[in-house]
């Protein structure tokens, strides 16, 4: 879809959360700022960057993920979405402060 002109943040989400899944946190972080610099709203699009840039070892760009999807979410008044990744900011600071 790409290859034929077609970009969005649906399309960017999805292959963000293909490439996650398969492991490659790389590439899933990749689309997913795509994603977000679709829809800077897309608190779902910046739960799974945070996610995947933890993964890849980013402490730094996960925490400025779920920092910005925290600010989006609680914009769009999705309180679930800026809880969870509250919770998931706290690990992430756990994890820095136990390394």
């Amino acid at each position: 879809m790409l290859a034929a002109g077609t970009d969005n943040a649906l399309l960017r989400f999805g292959l963000g959360l293909h490439y996650a899944k398969a492991g490659d946190s790389a590439r899933a972080a990749e689309h997913l700022r795509a994603a977000v610099a679709h829809d800077a709203g897309y608190s779902a699009a910046w739960k799974l960057l945070g996610k995947a840039l933890a993964d890849g070892g980013d402490r730094e760009g996960a925490r400025a993920a779920y920092e910005s999807g925290i600010a989006a979410a609680e914009r769009r008044g999705d309180k679930q979405a800026a809880r969870e990744m509250s919770v998931f900011l706290r690990r992430l600071d756990k994890a820095a402060d136990g390394a």
